[in-house]
């Protein structure tokens, strides 16, 4: 369970759990990334929903994230939180743009993604670990 003290440790577990799993599921289907990016492409209430979910998990993650300018981890994780607020805005505001270009990026070098993705999934995973001392 979190609280004050250890909540940067739970939302960097979490977001690595998120990070491998995504990962994982673009190794195991290939192109999955990039059928997603296509169906928000085609569905503007399906761009509606992904951008305002992503502006509140941003914002959520912001605001209940403690600022400590001492704590590297703490202020990565605060910084996260706004881009992922700012994706979500920009998915809202501009989501045919912003989603052509997620999907270039996604359609050129998906293994390269999928691999990034479990990789910083895992140092993400082993820091809060070491954070939570569990």
């Amino acid at each position: 369970m979190g609280n004050a003290d250890n909540i940067t440790g739970w939302i960097t577990f979490f977001i690595g759990l998120y990070a491998v799993a995504a990962g994982v599921g673009e190794f195991r289907r290939p192109g999955f990334w990039a059928h997603i990016v296509r169906e928000l492409r085609a569905s503007n209430a399906l761009q509606f929903l992904t951008g305002l979910f992503t502006l509140v998990i941003g914002a959520t993650i912001y605001l209940v994230n403690p600022w400590n300018p001492a704590d590297l981890l703490a202020i990565l994780i605060s910084v996260l939180g706004a881009w992922i607020f700012i994706e979500g805005a920009l998915i809202l505001a501009f989501g045919d743009w912003f989603l052509n270009f997620a999907g270039k990026l996604m359609g050129s070098a998906n293994r390269l993604w999928a691999g990034l993705s479990v990789l910083l999934g895992i140092i993400a995973i082993f820091a809060a670990l070491v954070r939570l001392q569990v």
